[in-house]
Order: C-alpha cells, then structure tokens, then sequence
C-alpha cells in the first residue's frame, strides 16, 4: 500500500476509515464490554478525535505500539489487564481487517468459555506447497487439512498475558502472532471458522476487494436482497 504519509488503517472508503468501520463491528456487539485499540503513538490524539465523532464509547483507552507486533499485542494487554479481571475474554483483532462480523465474534467468545482459546480460521480454497530455497516443490499438502489462520485469535486474558510475560523473560520476540505464541507455551487452540469476506487489508487489491464488499453489504440492506 502507498501509505507514507497515512497508516493504511486511516485510509477512507466513503469518507469512513477502516480502522472505524472494524471498530464499529466491536462497538456494536453486545458481549463486548470493553475495546483498547494500540496506535502508532504519533496518531493517538487523532484516533481520539475519531473515536469520538463515530461514539465509540467502549473504547476504554489507546495506548502506543511497540517496536513489533508482539511487543504492541502486550502493550494492549498490559492496559486490559488494569480494566479487566484476569478472567476475562480477551479477543486480539488487526484494525485493518473491518469485515468482521457479529455471528464471528460471538462464535470465538462461545470457544473460549468452553476451550479456553479460539483462533478464528477459514478453509484453504487453494494448493499449498512447501519449497526450499531453490524454489523447487516439495511436499504438497492437502488442502482438506489446511486452515488459514486470521484474527480475532482469543484468549482468558491472565493467559495470554503470562504467556508473553514468560516469552519476555527468556528474550523470545519473534513470534507471528498470538496463536504461536500460545502453541509454544503448551496451550492447545481451538478454532472456530469464520467467514471468507474476513481478509485483512494489506495489499491495494485487498481494499478494492472491501470496496466491493461494502458496498455489495450496503446495498442489500437498502434493496431488502
């Protein structure tokens, strides 16, 4: 994405930033109590601002990011930890990824009552290879048995928090994300599928695919499709 002057989750469809219409989707859930949103520090008080025209009141702090996304991950939980009880459901979320849905969340906070993880996840619809360095292929896995890991990943927050905790003390600062993280320290996860339209906004193509999406979303609600 050509974003050097705006963080591509300011980026604007119809005059609305990404990262209001993926906190909208939170703001509106009923099993949400609480959102903390981790900003590039320079832009906080513009996400103020914007939370505040779109009244976001759930929105109960922002804090800045770190120098990786783990270290920003943490900064997050740190904050929800003086918010919440450590028993809490915490659900980690890319701001960039605005289509997620309502039945989608719900489903990982039913997971993680019952499993205690949940890792949002959607069906490989194509080939998946491993190569080596020389670009030659070598095995070629089944796709049947192939998921693609997304986000919202869930969590018991005392859990997630210690588990980083733990990866701080013995300097490991290098993993993907959050489900790695957990797998390392011995927690079994549990997925949940969720809906193909849940793409994270990466690419220039990645957001003319939400273009069309949205817009397909807006005009069914106005036709009654």
């Amino acid at each position: 994405m050509n974003t050097r002057t705006v963080p591509k989750q300011f980026l604007e469809l119809h005059g609305k930033p990404i990262l209001a219409y993926t906190i909208e989707q939170f703001q509106r859930h009923p099993l949400i109590d609480g959102i903390v949103v981790v900003m590039i520090e320079s832009w906080i008080d513009h996400c103020r601002k914007l939370f505040k025209h779109y009244y976001f009141d759930k929105v109960l702090a922002i804090v800045p990011g770190g120098d990786t996304g783990q270290a920003s991950i943490y900064n997050g939980l740190k904050k929800a930890k003086e918010l919440c009880p450590l028993e809490s459901t915490v659900l980690i979320h890319d701001g960039v990824r605005p289509l997620i849905n309502e039945s989608d969340i719900t489903a990982a906070i039913e997971c993680v009552k019952v499993h205690g993880t949940a890792i949002t996840v959607s069906p490989a619809v194509e080939t998946i290879t491993l190569t080596d360095d020389s670009g030659k292929v070598g095995q070629i896995i089944e796709r049947s048995k192939c998921k693609l890991a997304k986000a919202p990943q869930c969590f018991v927050l005392g859990d997630i928090l210690s588990a980083h905790e733990r990866a701080i003390k013995e300097g490991r600062s290098s993993f993907i994300d959050s489900a790695s993280l957990m797998q390392f320290y011995g927690y079994d996860l549990y997925t949940v599928e969720g809906s193909q339209e849940n793409i994270k906004i990466t690419k220039p193509a990645d957001f003319y695919i939400f273009r069309a999406i949205a817009d397909a979303r807006e005009n069914s609600q106005i036709f009654g499709l």
